[in-house]
């Protein structure tokens, strides 16, 4: 199903990748693509980056042995490759070849928050970091960090990887984060956070000040903003309980009173939606069960990867017919 213009036209292209025999992604928690079109998978299997070129074929992996949990990249205007963990609560720079630049962040020392994996919820904000979730650069070169699962901030660090400032606290209100689980900067320095649990997309000055919400979205994961300046968002939508619906997977139609299961929207930076892609197949080429990971590539097409495994949509689906990644082409 795809909702929109016609601007926006993609095509699925099954089996693009290449994977090497025997490999598996498991689940694909991010995606970044560098100036030559290079493709790199951040994703759970036993190689956490996993390297294509644009037609799909295997050029590179690395990352064995250094990731506990895979989960947000972006590879910046220098091809360096940025990579969040949030199982050991660090961000990591590297080239494209995998070779380590820069550490940010104290696997042993987590930030201080009160949160407890299963057990107590984030209590109160703190420097960073707690099961960090994903960066972006800005136009001037600083990083803008969602602190998400253990924390609620953002933090801004400067090239050199020296912390300039944070702002955000637990809650609902303005300013206030739920998971701030994705993150995007434009041009001219404004940071949209996609503030998951909150359903909704915070936007702030690259100075932290609250300019907009937008509260249309449904628990956006991931952002990514392309050279036209057009929002790339991943929303996972509000899971429908399989024991209410057991065949849910096979609805035409969301049932009273839940939204779309998962969808990709796309629109410009005032948040006039352009397209929206999702379906309610989530089996079915194109659509989507948990999109968690998205980036569009300098021809327009886009790749999205999905976390099929840790969202528990693996016990109520097939494993060999759950899609951990796609790609779509652009058509129009």
């Amino acid at each position: 199903m795809a909702i929109g213009p016609h601007k926006f036209e993609y095509e699925v292209l099954e089996g693009w990748e290449r994977l090497p025999e025997g490999w598996s992604f498991v689940e694909v928690a991010g995606v970044a693509v560098d100036s030559r079109d290079r493709v790199y998978v951040f994703n759970r299997g036993d190689h956490p980056v996993i390297v294509f070129d644009r037609e799909g074929q295997f050029l590179d992996a690395w990352g064995e042995d250094v990731f506990s949990n895979a989960h947000g990249i972006f590879i910046d205007s220098d091809d360096q490759v940025w990579c969040c963990d949030n199982a050991d609560h660090t961000v990591r720079k590297f080239t494209t070849d995998g070779e380590l630049l820069m550490t940010l962040g104290d696997t042993e020392n987590p930030a201080d928050t009160g949160f407890k994996l299963g057990e107590s919820p984030v209590c109160r904000s703190a420097g960073p970091f707690n099961m960090v979730t994903n960066l972006a650069p800005g136009p001037d070169g600083d990083l803008f960090i969602a602190d998400g699962y253990g924390n609620a901030r953002v933090h801004r660090y400067s090239p050199e990887g020296e912390l300039k400032a944070s702002w955000g606290v637990p809650g609902s209100g303005i300013g206030e984060f739920n998971l701030p689980h994705g993150i995007a900067v434009d041009r001219s320095g404004r940071v949209f956070v996609a503030d998951r649990e909150n359903s909704r997309i915070q936007i702030f000055s690259s100075d932290g000040e609250f300019l907009a919400v937008w509260d249309w979205v449904n628990r956006p994961d991931d952002l990514f903003i392309d050279e036209q300046e057009n929002l790339y968002i991943a929303e996972l939508g509000w899971a429908v309980p399989p024991a209410q619906t057991p065949h849910f997977c096979f609805m035409d139609h969301p049932p009273i009173g839940h939204a779309p299961i998962a969808r990709v929207t796309i629109c410009d930076l005032d948040g006039n939606i352009q397209r929206q892609i999702g379906g309610w197949n989530p089996l079915l080429p194109g659509n989507f069960i948990v999109p968690h990971g998205i980036w569009v590539d300098s021809r327009g097409d886009m790749y999205v990867g999905e976390v099929v495994k840790a969202s528990g949509a693996i016990d109520h689906f097939h494993p060999l017919t759950c899609h951990a990644f796609q790609k779509f082409v652009r058509a129009g």
